[in-house]
């Protein structure tokens, strides 16, 4: 593995071909995720907040696909 800094604010990580792609993908996406939310104000109570508020909306209009 090589982790490079390059001159233009970027890092570049090299793996083997052999390291897990699933694996790999999951990294990724908790790289993005990282510098997504890195300039972030969001409070932990906010986004929990959110999330619930999302989930309840997704189940009033899906539970009739999962109730027999």
């Amino acid at each position: 593995m090589l982790i490079e800094r390059t001159d233009k604010n970027e890092i570049t990580i090299k793996v083997s071909s052999s390291v897990d792609s699933f694996g790999l993908q999951r990294l990724i996406d908790y790289a993005k995720y990282l510098e997504s939310t890195a300039k972030s104000k969001a409070k932990q109570s906010d986004i929990d907040k959110l999330a619930d508020e999302v989930n309840s909306s997704w189940w009033t209009k899906n539970k009739k696909r999962f109730e027999k």
